[in-house]
């Protein structure tokens, strides 16, 4: 009598049940040149990760067979730098487009687990020293710990129609608090945030704010757009610059502020699936947060190994912001003290 199969496992009849991995595609097989082409970066970047993710990616499951960490990474570093699960690749590894998917799950949850190991301030003297003197060397604005400013990633559409999604655009979104060093190094990364929600009112609620009234505010201040509120470790331009000192001010705000918005372009450039280009994110909220912040700690290490793609061009959709700039007001007299004082003591 015939015995009935519901499930028609290729790999089973493949491979059979004695393999633990299925190691379809051999990083020494293929040429540096084509690692960076199709995958976005060089072999030593990739036995990096293989190094630092790899015991998480091989955690047992269910099945009996798992698909190596190496090819894991290989899948999501190419959905990370295409914005796309296409055929061909997961062709050219020997998986399917759901085993693709499942592979930049895991991934993204292994690099967001790693998130505070890769982007954080610096806490001792000396390298906080450093990061002032990097900034400073810039344009001559003292005691910058860092420039922050928000960028939106476009995302799907949630399931529940929640119109606290939909931007300023009428497009759905999430807006991403974003703190850099003068290198481009994220210091702190925020991408959970409605795209409703305008930068002041996502600063203000952000454990950003927290953090630097609390325990960072120490002798100097981050550099923020005129969308955000002047505070006295949050350093704004001048709305009506009206003496030479002023005009110093602001043009040394600028062309410091300017290095996030290099980041951000930077940032795009590496990780399509963030432009636009491709489409939105065909995620939730929830799952497309992580994924940015996945792209947040890969940007950092990259930076560490020094890939530095500063001459990028600027591509895609990734809308630095959603603000109008509407010229924010501070009320705080001790922030607006605080800003005279530098005005005076360094630029008149």
């Amino acid at each position: 009598m015939a015995v009935p199969i519901a499930v028609l496992d290729c790999d089973l009849l493949l491979y059979g049940r004695g393999h633990r991995t299925l190691d379809r595609f051999k990083l020494e097989d293929v040429t540096d040149e084509y690692l960076v082409s199709t995958y976005g970066f060089p072999r030593q970047f990739i036995c990096y990760l293989v190094h630092l993710l790899g015991a998480t990616l091989s955690r047992p499951t269910q099945r009996s067979r798992a698909i190596s960490p190496e090819t894991q990474i290989l899948a999501a570093l190419g959905f990370y730098t295409s914005g796309s699960f296409q055929t061909r690749m997961g062709d050219a590894m020997g998986i399917s487009q759901a085993s693709m998917s499942r592979c930049v799950a895991n991934v993204t949850e292994a690099l967001v687990e790693r998130a505070s190991q890769f982007i954080h301030f610096p806490k001792d003297e000396a390298t906080v020293q450093t990061l002032k003197d990097d900034f400073y060397a810039l344009a001559g604005m003292p005691g910058v710990l860092g420039v922050v400013d928000c960028t939106h990633v476009a995302i799907k559409a949630p399931n529940a129609e929640d119109l606290s999604y939909v931007n300023r655009k009428g497009l759905h979104s999430l807006n991403c608090l974003m703190v850099c060093d003068s290198r481009g190094v994220l210091l702190s990364a925020e991408t959970h945030w409605p795209g409703s929600l305008p930068d002041c009112t996502v600063l203000e609620q952000a454990a950003l704010t927290s953090q630097f009234e609390t325990e960072l505010h120490k002798d100097g201040w981050l550099l923020g757009d005129s969308s955000f509120l002047l505070r006295t470790w949050l350093m704004t331009p001048l709305h009506i610059p009206e003496t030479p000192a002023e005009y110093r001010y602001n043009m040394a705000h600028s062309a410091t502020h300017n290095v996030i918005e290099r980041t951000f372009r930077t940032i795009r450039s590496r990780f399509r699936c963030l432009d636009g280009s491709k489409g939105t994110l065909q995620y939730s909220p929830e799952k497309s947060s992580h994924i940015i912040l996945a792209c947040c700690v890969l940007h950092n290490i990259s930076l560490q190994h020094g890939l530095d793609v500063w001459s990028a061009p600027a591509t895609g959709h990734m809308e630095q912001s959603e603000e109008e700039y509407e010229q924010m007001e501070s009320v705080d007299s001790e922030a607006c003290r605080v800003r005279q004082e530098l005005l005076l003591t360094h630029f008149s």
